[in-house]
């Protein structure tokens, strides 16, 4: 029952971390040279699931894979985010 509740809790973290960062770099970023790199998404992935590593090992439930779930999710949120930004996508407020 436990392993269904730490899945669930990568799962979400790893979808958020995807929204929010798709959002932000969308909204906030588009006017930066940084999203014209090309391994900016790797680059915030990587960031994000060292960042989140302190923070799953004081928790219980979750473990490492939640940590890197959510670096996957923030990364192809950071790429997806820069695509976006380049070809003039933005969301409405």
């Amino acid at each position: 029952m436990l392993e269904l509740l730490a899945l669930g809790i990568a799962g979400v973290a790893g979808v958020a971390g995807h929204m929010k960062s798709r959002s932000f770099v969308r909204r906030r970023l588009r006017f930066t040279r940084a999203v014209e790199k090309p391994g900016i998404g790797l680059a915030a992935g990587a960031v994000a699931a060292i960042a989140a590593a302190p923070v799953v090992a004081i928790l219980p439930v979750v473990g490492a894979g939640t940590a890197l779930v959510f670096g996957m999710g923030v990364g192809t949120g950071v790429a997806l985010g820069a695509r976006d930004a380049r070809e003039g996508k933005v969301e409405d407020e």
